[in-house]
């Protein structure tokens, strides 16, 4: 299969303080299930991620986003931050996001997270087919 030249079609950064984020999660317990998938919430076991967690992969929908510009009609499940089996983060892009992304050229996505110091950040780049 012949591999075509790509490009960076985007980037987006988000950063959220935790203690903020920590705070909407309590006063709006909704808010997790409206937000993430049940896959992006809880980890291996069935717990929650804790604060940070969740907050460095909000951080991602929103780094996503800033990607796509037009960001009206996107559905916040169809961006799902996933860990394969080194732990590194991915992202599974579905339905209306995939839309918004092959309306772009975007054909393939990678995602940075961390956190420190009280604060999340997630790094997205968004690569296309050259044409």
């Amino acid at each position: 299969m012949e591999h075509l030249p790509t490009s960076v079609v985007g980037i987006g950064v988000d950063i959220v303080d935790v203690a903020r984020f920590a705070a909407v999660l309590e006063r709006t317990p909704t808010f997790v299930d409206r937000i993430f998938t049940t896959t992006e919430s809880r980890i291996g076991e069935g717990s929650r991620r804790s604060a940070q967690s969740l907050a460095a992969r909000f951080a991602a929908k929103e780094a996503v986003a800033k990607v796509l510009v037009r960001t009206h009609g996107l559905q916040w499940h169809h961006c799902e931050v996933t860990t394969d089996e080194h732990g590194n983060p991915n992202l599974r892009i579905t339905g209306t996001v995939d839309d918004a992304a092959r309306a772009l050229g975007i054909s393939r996505w990678h995602l940075s997270l961390s956190h420190d110091g009280g604060h999340a950040i997630a790094y997205v780049v968004a690569e296309g087919v050259v044409s």
